[in-house]
């Protein structure tokens, strides 16, 4: 075999495999859309008591189920800065944290932030925590993005959408949010890009605690 036959067979395997394992990591949402439930009957507790303790526990087709049961929060509550993790549920949940933690900013993700500017529209940034010793952290802020309330790619129901097209470059830039409440300080969120298939793939991530002030961007970009 011609090292150009070889070449083109391993590129073929890489494929395949890449093609199998995001196709297991959608079957893994689970079929047939929202089964009907409610926040409080999939999580078996009032929905106002639950914690990211509790989300963290269920199984990526529970995760997908309480992100259609839940509701989008309204447009001008989402202000200021949040704490948020990534859900390790899934397949790719590991390389969706990978991806996250080492190349979607300048340090570890720590959180995303958002102002109301106008009625219906506003925008928001990431945050990342780098170690600078002593336990202390530096805090980044950037990746910023746009955001407003209007309906999903994943269901037919409204989500807080944050969307990184005018701002971002190269694999950022086709990256969609969606935000749904739980609670006054839990949300539960998906994250897609086109990379990974769209909105048909998306990773779960939570946005938690109570905001604190909204600080801006490091810089304008």
């Amino acid at each position: 075999m011609s090292r150009i036959k070889k070449l083109v067979l391993v590129i073929a395997i890489i494929v395949g495999i890449n093609i199998i394992v995001v196709g297991a990591n959608i079957l893994q949402n689970g079929l047939g859309g929202w089964d009907g439930r409610s926040v409080d009957q999939i999580l078996g507790k009032p929905a106002q008591e639950a914690t990211y303790n509790e989300l963290a526990a269920l199984s990526k087709s529970e995760v997908m189920q309480l992100f259609h049961a839940a509701s989008s929060p309204q447009f001008a509550q989402m202000k200021g800065e949040y704490r948020a993790k990534l859900l390790n549920v899934g397949i790719l949940s590991d390389v969706s944290g990978y991806y996250t933690n080492h190349f979607f900013g300048p340090a570890r993700w720590y959180g995303k932030a958002f102002f109301p500017f106008e009625k219906s529209r506003g925008w928001g940034y990431n945050i990342f925590a780098e170690e600078v010793g002593d336990g202390n952290l530096k805090l980044h802020r950037t990746r910023k993005m746009d955001t407003w309330v209007g309906k999903s790619e994943i269901d037919d129901k409204d989500s807080f959408h944050l969307v990184y097209r005018a701002y971002n470059d190269g694999l950022v830039n086709s990256m969609h949010d969606e935000v749904r409440q739980i609670n006054d300080t839990l949300f539960i969120c998906m994250g897609y890009m086109a990379a990974g298939g769209g909105s048909i793939n998306p990773a779960p991530f939570v946005i938690h605690q109570s905001p604190t002030q909204w600080i801006g961007l490091d810089k304008e970009s």
